[in-house]
């Protein structure tokens, strides 16, 4: 089995701000992610979530603002869409970003966990979304990477196979740094999650931690200190 490659980083970020034209989709985020500490992130759609990540990853680039701590680092991640290769089976996608870093037979019984025996064979094009999804987060979590991006995991999974996935996320991504969206307030309970909630001044408050002023976009300040914490 695959182990974390170090066991153990942060990643700081730092006044984050980004804009599409006249709308501020980032508004000065400042995070400190560490690894083996979950976070989840909730916001209305729209909110800058899924920027960040891309931020993150260097699909995009933020106008002002730092980001330190990713030098050296490999990422795997969810997006929204599946982005999986149509023509190949669940087992052949997975082993594309696995290499040989598990024995054949060891992949096969993972996979087996969110996966039935007699969808292994068959190439993703004629999967359902739930299906297509359960082989996206399995890509994600068997990658050998240092960060685990995933925006909305769960989409299109039933309460069952929620329960599921979330236990093999967490075994599996276990040192690494995890960083997830989610709309759902009982999706990241599945992972433990401590939720921030507006408060009554539009302000983000959470036991412990003081409010944060609430702006356009995300805006929002975090230190994981060994428990995830679950922004929106």
């Amino acid at each position: 089995m695959l182990l974390p490659s170090d066991p153990s980083f942060r990643v700081t970020v730092r006044d984050l701000t980004k804009s599409y034209g006249d709308s501020l989709v980032l508004d000065h985020v400042s995070l400190d992610l560490e690894s083996g500490c979950p976070c989840c992130l909730m916001a209305p759609s729209g909110a800058g979530k899924t920027t960040l990540f891309r931020i993150l990853m260097g699909l995009e680039t933020a106008d002002s603002g730092t980001i330190e701590g990713l030098e050296g680092r490999s990422f795997s991640a969810v997006f929204q869409e599946d982005r999986l290769l149509e023509g190949y089976t669940a087992l052949q996608n997975i082993r594309f970003v696995t290499g040989r870093g598990y024995p054949a037979h060891e992949l096969t019984a993972i996979i087996k966990h969110l996966l039935p025996e007699d969808s292994l064979k068959k190439p993703v094009s004629e999967f359902s979304g739930g299906m297509k999804r359960r082989t996206a987060i399995l890509r994600a979590i068997l990658a050998p990477a240092d960060i685990v991006l995933m925006d909305e995991p769960f989409t299109g999974l039933d309460p069952e196979t929620k329960r599921q996935a979330a236990r093999m996320i967490n075994e599996y991504t276990a040192g690494k740094l995890l960083l997830f969206s989610t709309h759902s307030k009982e999706d990241a309970a599945l992972l433990g999650a401590e939720i921030l909630r507006l408060d009554e001044n539009g302000g983000l408050c959470s036991p412990g931690i003081g409010s944060v002023p609430a702006g356009r976009g995300l805006r929002l300040i975090w230190t994981a200190h060994g428990s995830p914490f679950l922004f929106y």
